[in-house]
């Protein structure tokens, strides 16, 4: 007895310990994955807990305290999907309010969202999956630049098209990252190119941005043989990508570009300098320096040409933001203050700020950061691409 004492106080040290992490912002980089396994998968993690305080509590200190922790624990991994709970409240209204009364489409078998958050998709969120199939939109200083597109065999030609930019601080991560979300648009009858680009530190700023623009004119160029609708386009991108994808739709000045999807992405490059993350979680002077080839005083142009903030006009696209209040990569403010800015210029968005997230918060599809970043941006493009196709200019 006293041997399982001890390993039920271990366990449930440990719990208590990840349940922390579901609450407060990680202190160190190593604990960030830990954190949205916390906070977006919480609600499963809970379930060992529960199963400690089902077992036989013994006489001894140790036993006690084993059993109030896993109850701690199990109350700190159910807190954020009791704070999402009390998130969407309201949501479809203010949705309707500022994008009218949207329906998504959906093909058979692949139904739209039928709410922010759907407690019995809790532990899985199905949807058919759509095979890319992959194609070359530049070859530049000895780079195959590729491309993956999705297109729903089922759906009405020609198909809108969302162009999907990966995330990792601008020097790592594919084409491949986080694709469940591209499957499931390309289900619903939307075409999804998800780009590949140069990479930091080897290639800096502003190679990204321009690999970004390249792979727009190459689909709008093959639109016909991709059969997807060149006036009908938006951007989607997670953290650096988010950046991408915003200073793309920025600073293209196309009206074919409908609207813009940043997912925890920064948008000033210059207060992100003076503001720097916790560099026990992450380097971010570093990781800005790789990417934009020097500090502010050594590339000054570069940080202002790389900050999507400073682009914003009347005429910008539609946006949506999504981001953690407790992100500790990238910080909320970001968003924060690119969202003061379209407000400013009467530019039509929505910034979701979910309360208890970090950063990565669509990670699990059927956590509740996942379930309403697909419900938002399946909505938000239904209202972006709501008219006819249009003859292309």
């Amino acid at each position: 007895m006293e041997l399982l004492d001890t390993l039920r106080l271990l366990l449930s040290v440990l719990l208590f310990g990840l349940g922390l992490l579901g609450l407060f912002k990680v202190p160190l980089g190593a604990l960030w994955k830990p954190a949205v396994a916390a906070t977006e998968w919480g609600h499963v993690l809970a379930v060992f807990p529960l199963l400690l305080l089902l077992l036989p509590v013994g006489a001894g200190l140790g036993a006690q305290l084993a059993w109030g922790l896993a109850a701690l624990a199990a109350l700190l991994l159910l807190s954020s999907l009791g704070r999402a709970l009390g998130y969407v409240k309201g949501l479809e209204a203010r949705f309707a309010k500022l994008f009218g009364n949207v329906q998504p489409p959906a093909l058979p078998g692949a139904p739209a969202r039928s709410a922010p958050l759907v407690l019995g998709d809790l532990l899985s969120v199905s949807t058919p999956m759509v095979t890319p199939t992959r194609h070359t939109y530049r070859e530049v200083d000895g780079h195959t630049l590729q491309l993956d597109l999705y297109r729903s065999a089922g759906a009405t030609r020609p198909l809108p098209l969302v162009v999907v930019i990966h995330g990792g601080s601008w020097n790592s991560g594919d084409s491949t990252q986080l694709n469940w979300l591209n499957s499931y648009l390309a289900a619903r009858g939307v075409a999804v190119a998800a780009i590949n680009y140069r990479l930091a530190p080897r290639h800096t700023f502003p190679a990204q941005r321009d690999d970004a623009l390249a792979a727009l004119a190459w689909l709008k160029e093959n639109a016909s043989s991709l059969e997807i609708d060149p006036t009908r386009i938006a951007f989607l991108g997670r953290s650096a990508g988010g950046q991408l994808a915003l200073l793309a739709a920025y600073t293209a000045r196309d009206p074919a570009i409908r609207a813009v999807v940043a997912l925890y992405a920064p948008s000033d490059l210059n207060w992100g300098w003076v503001n720097p993350t916790n560099p026990l979680v992450m380097d971010s002077p570093k990781t800005l320096s790789e990417y934009l080839g020097g500090t502010p005083a050594q590339v000054q142009a570069h940080f202002d040409a790389g900050s999507p903030i400073d682009f914003v006009i009347p005429s910008s696209p539609p946006t949506l933001l999504v981001h953690g209040t407790r992100d500790e990569l990238v910080l909320v403010e970001q968003s924060r203050r690119l969202a003061r800015r379209l407000e400013q210029a009467n530019v039509p968005y929505l910034e979701l700020e979910l309360p208890w997230a970090t950063h990565g918060c669509d990670a699990n599809p059927a956590g509740p950061g996942g379930q309403i970043t697909t419900w938002a941006v399946e909505r938000f493009l239904a209202a972006a691409f709501q008219d006819a196709p249009r003859k292309a200019a």
